[in-house]
């Protein structure tokens, strides 16, 4: 038998050549870290800045900008204007930090219908959006509609045309942020916060929407269930009541309506909600409630409330979530701790999704939940 002897050298060059092909024709992925997205109250008021840990962040959202006279609206622009310099001073710790304002919200979304009507009042709402981010040296507009073509507060206006100029809308905010990008050279974003529930879809066209669109940051709490006692911000489905609002299935119903996995941001809670039960309690959650109640938030509930002042914390092993049960006072609390954030940070790793958003920064003074995000997703 003969055997054919190749040098060491010309072995060792085809072995390199064989590997410099397989790199130029599969380059390796580029890791993109996902991001951290935190809501920052300034319609409460002067935000301290010094109590936000801008390392951990990767982009600011200011709630919220008013919607007037088909115009964006700084309300409060005193303490505004001090707050946008204050938060734009965080760059120096971090100086990758995006801040953008967010229009709207749920107490501030009545007049987008009007203002998004025409191509006139949409260009006029693009253009007064963009003058405030010029103004302010900010990094881009977030839109917070809730909700295009449905009810959101009492007395929202709403009508079907909105499902359409959802979308027009953001093609000319796009238009006009990148005027101000060639102007100053510098990336503008365009994102958007969206109901964490499927229904949203029958409304819009995220397909086409999410063209012009940075990020789609999915609002995956607050999932009501009629007059049930339920997890509002619950990772998958529940075995103890049924509802197909739970953020997997939200996940799953905007990317098959078109939006692309790496521009979806998944939504959590840094508060709770308290149910006060109809009759006395069996399991908590899945029975009837008649009233709920905002609670503000993880830092509160984690220090006073878990396993405390006759609260007994439970986890729903289906929903990836815990609870808190209060027999005597036939109270059940909903809300996210360490472990449920971490199921959730997971989850978006698995699933590759752009990140985390979470309402709101405030509601965690101490950062609990905060640095579960940054132990998870570095």
């Amino acid at each position: 038998m003969h055997r054919l002897k190749i040098p060491v050298t010309a072995l060792l060059l085809l072995l390199f050549s064989i590997s410099l092909f397989s790199f130029i024709l599969y380059p390796p992925q580029r890791k993109i870290k996902p991001v951290v997205i935190g809501y920052v109250g300034g319609y409460k008021g002067l935000v301290n800045t010094e109590q936000i840990d801008a390392g951990k962040l990767t982009h600011i959202n200011y709630a919220f900008v008013d919607v007037k006279n088909n115009q964006a609206f700084l309300t409060n622009e005193k303490t505004d204007t001090v707050n946008f310099r204050k938060l734009n001073a965080l760059k120096k710790i971090n100086p990758h930090l995006k801040i953008l304002i967010s229009i709207g919200g749920w107490a501030w979304s009545e007049n987008f219908s009007d203002a998004v009507l025409t191509d006139a009042s949409r260009k006029s709402f693009a253009v007064s959006a963009v003058n405030i981010i010029r103004k302010h040296k900010l990094d881009g507009v977030d839109i917070d509609w809730e909700y295009p073509g449905m009810p959101g507060e009492e007395g929202n206006i709403y009508r079907p045309q909105d499902k359409q100029n959802f979308t027009r809308m953001f093609e000319a905010l796009r238009q006009e942020l990148d005027l101000l990008e060639k102007q100053e050279g510098n990336k503008k974003l365009l994102t958007t916060a969206v109901a964490g529930f499927a229904q949203f879809l029958d409304h819009t066209e995220m397909d086409k929407a999410s063209r012009y669109l940075d990020y789609v940051n999915l609002m995956t709490y607050d999932l009501f269930s009629g007059d049930t006692a339920v997890h509002h911000a619950g990772l998958y489905a529940s075995a103890l009541y049924q509802s197909t609002k739970y953020a997997d299935h939200a996940v799953k119903a905007f990317m098959e309506a078109g939006v692309p996995a790496s521009k979806l941001v998944l939504g959590i809670p840094f508060y709770g909600r308290s149910f006060k039960l109809q009759a006395a309690v069996k399991q908590g959650i899945g029975e009837k409630m008649i009233s709920q109640d905002y609670l503000d938030g993880y830092t509160l509930i984690k220090d006073s409330l878990v396993n405390k002042n006759g609260f007994t914390s439970y986890r729903d092993k289906a929903a990836k979530v815990p609870y808190l049960v209060n027999a005597a006072t036939k109270q059940v609390i909903s809300y996210e701790d360490e472990i449920s954030v971490r199921e959730k940070c997971k989850y978006v790793m698995d699933q590759q999704l752009a990140g985390v958003m979470f309402w709101e920064y405030t509601s965690d003074p101490k950062g609990y939940l905060l640095h579960e995000i940054h132990q998870t997703l570095k």
